[in-house]
């Protein structure tokens, strides 16, 4: 089956990343808004518990997607969650590989662009948005409790500019963007990840046992 995006949805796609260059390209001009934080690694922020967050959501995305399939509502949004932690982490290296910025680890400042750096778009915060988006598109209106999923993104990105890893608009371009291919993800009836692999796999390991 063909998977088709809506108009809106692409167009909407677009219009995030739009607005996110322009309010990247503003700040940085005024230096308003990108300034480095305290360091701190100790506690919630230590980098441990970031990359043990990175590993579990990968880990619930891809487990709940072959354990459920794609039959039901649920496991229907975690084969998308798969897509979308798939694309976004494609597109979010393909950004840091055309912007060049320097971290803020670097010394060089907040408009160290195109010196060979890898630091914006944050692909943790990019990571986190994309997962949590589908599932908020999915039950944010039946159980607004489900909102609270932005919370991933948001500790993520305060604990990545707390490790000097980040600028504040690395992490507003990471949020963008992965709520951007998590939203276009839920406009295809056919998650993309479904298409590529053998069926079985989008059966779910739940009806075989």
């Amino acid at each position: 089956m063909s998977i088709h995006p809506t108009r809106s949805a692409t167009s909407s796609l677009r219009h995030v990343l739009v607005c996110a260059v322009l309010v990247i390209a503003g700040q940085n001009a005024s230096a308003g808004l990108d300034h480095q934080l305290a360091y701190d690694n100790s506690g919630i922020w230590n980098r441990n518990v970031q990359l043990a967050l990175e590993y579990s959501v990968v880990a619930v995305g891809v487990g709940g997607a072959l354990w459920l399939g794609n039959d039901t509502e649920l496991g229907h949004t975690f084969w998308q969650t798969v897509d979308a932690e798939a694309m976004s982490a494609i597109a979010a290296q393909g950004m840091k590989y055309a912007f060049g910025r320097q971290r803020p680890s670097s010394g060089k400042g907040p408009n160290a662009w195109f010196q060979g750096g890898q630091s914006f778009p944050s692909g943790e915060v990019t990571l986190q948005a994309s997962f949590v988006t589908p599932f908020i598109v999915h039950y944010g209106r039946r159980y607004p409790a489900v909102w609270a999923l932005e919370l991933l993104p948001l500790y993520d990105g305060i604990a990545r500019m707390k490790s000097h890893a980040h600028w504040q608009t690395d992490v507003l371009g990471g949020w963008a963007l992965g709520t951007a291919v998590g939203y276009l993800t839920t406009t295809w009836e056919t998650p993309v990840s479904v298409m590529i692999l053998p069926h079985g796999f989008a059966v779910g390991l739940s009806k075989r046992f």
